[in-house]
């Protein structure tokens, strides 16, 4: 089961029209090209979906949308959390989770919860999900940090528990997680551009931005890294640098949509209160796609 979960997951943008509404068009065109890059799982309304403005029949359209159009070529994650632990779990309990194979969970955040609250929470989750659970801990969005030491707790206790996405840049703190986890617990990378150190500590794979804009280069990094040829890996994580930054510079997934403009794959259209990236990002990231392709 957790093997569904090692190599390039992709947390995929959600596209707009010029009238704010979901562009279902663009959305399929969106998932064919990261199926056909290759990737190993495709993570819909988390942070890079733009979840936050979504309301409750959009993310259920999507959620269907999704299954359709997968047709169980790869898996499917999709993100439920909040910093409300009844209203997560009572959303569990709500969504249509029949071909779901994970729910990708951000620790609650603005609450900045003790450790204790943080682990109460995941196993209210973990006993409430029908399907694997999946920690994203990204203090940088969240305000607090996840420790090593109740990542452990709650990969030992809760069995529902699969794997945490790590964004909190302290590699201490995941070479920590990684040395004492669960055999099977997987640990898995939040940071584009850490993904190739990650992999060389022992980690399993990435949940990637950069990946909806080059899913097979994106790919074929982490395979090299997860099979040891490091030499091939680095290469392709050279290439990789200039973009990585330059989709990040004006924040997420501002950077993700022009660059999918670029490309042909979206319209550049973001919802409030994220705008677009200024003329300058994006005109440094229409070059690198360039110089990539």
């Amino acid at each position: 089961m957790n093997n569904k979960f090692k190599g390039t997951g992709v947390a995929i943008v959600t596209p707009f029209n010029e009238d704010k509404n979901i562009d279902f068009s663009s959305f399929g065109k969106i998932i064919e090209y990261q199926i056909a890059g290759g990737v190993n799982y495709l993570v819909f309304l988390g942070t890079t979906g733009e979840a936050v403005v979504l309301d409750g029949n959009e993310k259920n359209e999507i959620i269907s949308f999704a299954k359709k159009i997968v047709n169980n070529r790869v898996p499917i994650v999709i993100g439920i959390g909040g910093n409300n632990t009844k209203q997560v779990t009572d959303t569990i309990e709500k969504t249509d989770l029949e071909g779901i194979d994970a729910i990708l969970s951000v620790s609650p955040y603005y609450n900045k919860p003790q450790q204790r609250g943080i682990y109460e929470h995941y196993k209210a989750i973990a006993e409430t999900s029908p399907v694997p659970v999946i920690i994203y801990n990204v203090p940088g969005r969240t305000g607090s940090n996840i420790s090593a030491e109740t990542t452990l707790k709650i990969a030992h206790d809760l069995p529902n528990v699969i794997a945490t996405k790590e964004a909190s840049g302290n590699f201490e703190q995941i070479s920590t997680i990684i040395k004492n986890r669960p055999e099977d617990f997987l640990v898995i990378s939040g940071d584009d551009p850490l993904t190739l150190p990650l992999l060389a500590i022992g980690g399993d794979g990435v949940i990637s931005v950069t990946a909806n804009v080059f899913p097979k280069q994106f790919s074929d990094m982490v395979n090299f890294g997860l099979s040891g040829d490091f030499d091939k890996a680095k290469n392709i994580h050279l290439q990789l640098t200039d973009v990585m930054k330059a989709l990040f510079a004006d924040g997420s997934p501002s950077g993700a949509k022009a660059a999918l403009t670029e490309m042909g794959l979206c319209k550049n259209i973001v919802r409030p209160p994220l705008v677009n990236v200024s003329d300058k990002v994006n005109e440094m990231i229409s070059k690198i796609i360039k110089d990539i392709k």
